[in-house]
C-alpha cells in the first residue's frame, strides 16, 4: 500500500528530500546480503510505498512539497533531479513569495485558509494516482512558522476529508537552547493541534541527533544536512520493507497501519520515539562487528533508561520488580528515572536474523499494567540489510520518553504567557488567550496521562 508523504516548511522540505534519497539508495544498494529475489522483491515493496514509476524509469516520490516561500523547494526539486535516481512529480509542489515569519498563528490562521483549495487540491491528485492508499507521513518542524502553523492546518484538514485514512506526524523538536525567541509558544500550538487530528506523532529531538553526529558520526562541523541524513536514516530503518508476519518471504503491505496497530492502542498516548543502533562513521565500520545479543542488550537498556544513542547508557537504571534490590542512589537522583513504556517495536534487518533473540523485550516490568506484553510488544524482521550495516536493529516506542522535554517545553510557555510577552504577535492574527490556555490545558493532561503509567 502506497503512502504519500506531505513535507511542510523549511525543514520538512529538507528532511524529505534525505528520506525519499535514503529508501532509494538502499533499496538499490548492492550490499543487501540477500538473494537476487530477494533483493527485487524488496525494491518492489519500496517503490510501491513511496514512489510511482515514470515511462522513462526515473521512479517520482509520492510527496507534495508546501513552503511559503519558494527558496527551499526550488533547491529541493533541484538536488532531487541532478541525483539521477528519482525526482520530485512537477506539479506537486505549492510554494508562495512570503513566508511566516516564525509565527505559528500566520501559518495557521492566514496562509492556511488563504491556500487551503490549492494544497488540498494537489495533495488529493496525488492520493488518486495510488492504486492502493495507506495514508499521509507528514514531515514537519514545530518551531517556526510555516511547518508548524500550516502544518497543524493541513493536518486538521485531512483528518476532515480523509479520515479514514491514516495521519503520522513527523516532528521536529526545537535545540533546546532555542533556535526562535517564540519557539515554545509555537510548539505547544503544533503539538496540541495535532493531538487532536493526527493518529501518531513521530518526534525526533534536533539535541539528539545532534550528539549523534558529534560523538557516533565523529563530525566536527555539524550541518543542518548531517543531521537531516541521520534523521532519514532512521526513518528508512523503519520504513523500508519487512517480512510480514505469517510468512517469512513475503513483505508486509500496510506498514502505516501496522505501525499505528502495535503502537497506538490508546489516543491518549500517541507520542513515538525512534532509536536505533549501530551509528557509526564509515573508518570505524571497517574495524566493527557486531553480534544480535549485543546490539539488543544496547538497545534494550537504551529503552529502560531513556538514553537517545549507544554512548553513555545509564547501566544503573533497571526495570522494578526485576528481582533485583534497588540502588540506594536510585531515590536520590531523579535522572535514574525508569522509562514505562506503553508498547515497543524492535525491527531487525540483516545477517542470520532469525537467530536474534527478543525476549528481554517481552519482561512485564518493562510496561504499564493494562497491556500484556504479548499485546504491548512485536518484532519485525528481514534477512536484507539496511545501508551500510550488516546487521541493525531499530526501536520505536511509545514510552514516558518525553515526558520531561514536554514539561519542560510547557513551563517555559507558560512563563512567557504569564507576561504577556509576545502575546499580541499571536492575537492579531486571531489566536486568542483562550487557545493558548487551551493548549496548556490538552499538553498538561498528555503530561499526566504519560506520567501515570
Amino acid at each position: 500500500m502506497s503512502i504519500v508523504t506531505v513535507q511542510l516548511g523549511q525543514c520538512g522540505n529538507q528532511i524529505g528530500f534525505e528520506v525519499f534519497d535514503a529508501l532509494l539508495s538502499d533499496s538499490h544498494s548492492s550490499q543487501g546480503l540477500c538473494s537476487m529475489r530477494e533483493n527485487e522483491a524488496y525494491q518492489a515493496s519500496c517503490k510501491e510505498r513511496f514512489f510511482s514509476e515514470e515511462e522513462n524509469g526515473v521512479p517520482i516520490a509520492r510527496a507534495v512539497l508546501v513552503d511559503m516561500e519558494p527558496k527551499v523547494i526550488n533547491q529541493t526539486l533541484s538536488k532531487a533531479a541532478q541525483s539521477g535516481q528519482w525526482k520530485y512529480g512537477q506539479h506537486a509542489c505549492f510554494c508562495q513569495k512570503q513566508g511566516s515569519g516564525n509565527n505559528w498563528a500566520y501559518g495557521y490562521s492566514v496562509h492556511g485558509p488563504r491556500h487551503e483549495e490549492s494544497i488540498m487540491n494537489i495533495i488529493r491528485k496525488e492520493v488518486e494516482k495510488c492504486d492502493s492508499f495507506s495514508g499521509f507521513f507528514i514531515i514537519m518542524s514545530m518551531a517556526g512558522g510555516t511547518g508548524s502553523g500550516l502544518g497543524a492546518f493541513v493536518t486538521q484538514n485531512l483528518e476532515d476529508q480523509y479520515s479514514n485514512s491514516l495521519k503520522m506526524n513527523q516532528i521536529i523538536w526545537p535545540y533546546g537552547t532555542g533556535e526562535v525567541i517564540v519557539q515554545n509558544y509555537n510548539s505547544i500550538l503544533t503539538l496540541s493541534h495535532l493531538y487532536r487530528s493526527s493518529d501518531a506523532l513521530l518526534l525526533h529531538e534536533n539535541d539528539a541527533i545532534h550528539k549523534i553526529c558529534a560523538k557516533l558520526m565523529n563530525i566536527k562541523q555539524i550541518s543542518f544536512s548531517d543531521i537531516n541524513q541521520v534523521l532519514a536514516h532512521q526513518l528508512g530503518s523503519v520504513f523500508q520493507p519487512t517480512y510480514s508476519a505469517e510468512s517469512s518471504f513475503h513483505y508486509r503491505r500496510n506498514p502505516l497501519g501496522d505501525l499505528m496497530e502495535h503502537l497506538v492502542p490508546h489516543p491518549e498516548f500517541k507520542m513515538l520515539s525512534v532509536r536505533n543502533i549501530p551509528h557509526m562513521s564509515e573508518n570505524s565500520l571497517a574495524y566493527t562487528t557486531f553480534t544480535w545479543a549485543g546490539l539488543l542488550k544496547h538497545l534494550r537498556q537504551m529503552l529502560i533508561s531513556n538514553a537517545k544513542m549507544e554512548e553513555g547508557i545509564d547501566r544503573h537504571v533497571r526495570p522494578p520488580l526485576s528481582g533485583l534490590p534497588p540502588l540506594s542512589k536510585m531515590s536520590l537522583n531523579k535522572d535514574l528515572h525508569f522509562n514505562t513504556s506503553i508498547a515497543n517495536l524492535v525491527i531487525l534487518r540483516g545477517k542470520d536474523v532469525q537467530s536474534a533473540d527478543v525476549e528481554g523485550f517481552k519482561d512485564p516490568a518493562l510496561y504499564t499494567s493494562w497491556l500484556k506484553p504479548v499485546n504491548a510488544f512485536n518484532v519485525w524482521k528481514t534477512q536484507r540489510a539496511f545501508s551500510k550495516y550488516e546487521k541493525s536493529a531499530v526501536l520505536v516506542s511509545n514510552s514516558q520518553f518525553l515526558v520531561k522535554p514536554l514539561d519542560m517545553i510547557v513551563g517555559k510557555a507558560w512563563n512567557m504567557f504569564a507576561s504577556k510577552a509576545y502575546i499580541h504577535q499571536y492575537t492579531k492574527f486571531g489566536i486568542e488567550e483562550e487557545d493558548f490556555l487551551d493548549s496548556f490545558t490538552s499538553l498538561e493532561q498528555v503530561v499526566a496521562s504519560y506520567c501515570n503509567l
